[in-house]
Parts: C-alpha cells; structure tokens; sequence
C-alpha cells in the first residue's frame, strides 16, 4: 500500500511564493484588495496560512510581488518590442497592439487595475508600487519610442509623452468598462478591435507626411 501524498506546499516547496502570488493575483482581482483575506489566498494557493506569513509578512508584500512578478513580465512584451531597432513606428505599434489585447483578456489584470483605482485613496501603497513597477517604465518606454520616431522625421512634432498618454487611454478606458459595466449588463467592448481602430486614428493624427508616405 502506497503512503499517503504529501500536501501540495510540502510536495512543491520551491513553488511557494509563485504559487502564492498567483493566488494573490486571483484573489485581488475578485474581491479587492480591503476584502482579500490571508487565509483565502492562502488556501487558494494550496498552503497554510503560517507558510504564507515566511515568504510576505504584510498583505502589502503580497500585492508588491504581484506586480512585479504576476503583471510586469506581460508588459515586458511591449518594453521588448519597443526597444527593438526599427525605422517604422507605424508597423512596430500594429505589431504591439495586437499582442497587448490578448494579455488583458487572458489574465486577471484588468480586476487588478479596477482595484488599484477603486482602493488607492485608502491604500496609496498601492497606486505608488503600479505606479512605479508598471506605469512609469511603459509609459517612458513608449515616450522614448515616439521621441525617436519623430527625430527620425516619423512623426509630427508635439509632447511625446502626452502623445504616449493619449495612445494608451482608450484601452485603459476599455479595461474599465470590462471590469465595472460590462458584469452588470452594459454592451461589451472589444478591446482588440478598440485597439486596432485606435492605433489607426492615432496615426491618421501623428504620422508625419514623411512616415505616411513610408
């Protein structure tokens, strides 16, 4: 007669803390962050809640690690690509919103956005670690993409960082109302097909006749 199996946080003892952080990230994005409790992850993660307190002693921890290790990597995509070597902003930005759609809409960031909004007035730790982790180094990444796009004759003249900030909105906007309205009967959005058209209209708007004639 074979033993008994061991439980999961005693069969997998390297896998802890991602187990648990994608727990967290599951949790969060449900219940918010006020609401989430260290014992629900803790059992969502399959540990107990003692195993939980040796890797992140604060919830506060636990949602700092869920930035940077359950949401950052899936915006590395679009870091990557925008550091990439190219003479065509215009197909590089085609080439990137086709892949960020698929992140939002296979993974539980939007819940974590929603929550970061609804909760930072009362948790300002929380907006600072997105803010710091997430926002700022894809917003300047953008930033520097549309600075040497419009030094290369690309793009029209103008703040590129607010020309970052007004490509982005939109698909913030879409995020939202996936995670406020849509639950409660309002039509969907497409976000994919918001992203493309956008992308379009923004470049309509941006490209220079140098980079429309490319």
């Amino acid at each position: 007669m074979s033993s008994p199996r061991p439980p999961k946080f005693q069969r997998r003892k390297a896998d802890r803390p991602d187990e648990i952080v994608a727990a967290a990230l599951e949790i969060f994005a449900e219940k918010g962050f006020a609401a989430a409790r260290l014992e629900d992850i803790a059992a969502r993660a399959g540990v107990s809640k003692g195993a939980l307190y040796l890797y992140f002693p604060t919830k506060q921890d636990i949602f700092r690690a869920v930035v940077e290790q359950g949401v950052a990597p899936n915006l590395d995509i679009v870091r990557a690509g925008l550091a990439e070597p190219t003479d065509d902003f215009a197909n590089l930005l085609r080439g990137l919103v086709k892949a960020l759609p698929s992140v939002i809409a296979t993974t539980s960031i939007g819940g974590i956005v929603k929550m970061v909004i609804g909760e930072s007035r009362n948790f300002p730790e929380l907006a600072q670690a997105w803010h710091d982790k997430l926002v700022q180094p894809a917003l300047s990444a953008m930033t520097g993409a549309i600075a040497a796009a419009q030094a290369r004759g690309e793009l029209r003249a103008g703040d590129p960082r607010l020309y970052a900030i007004s490509l982005v909105a939109p698909m913030l906007v879409g995020v939202i109302w996936r995670e406020t309205f849509t639950p409660v009967g309002a039509e969907p959005i497409d976000i994919a097909s918001l992203a493309e058209q956008h992308v379009e209209l923004w470049l309509r708007g941006v490209l220079s006749q140098a980079g429309a004639a490319a």
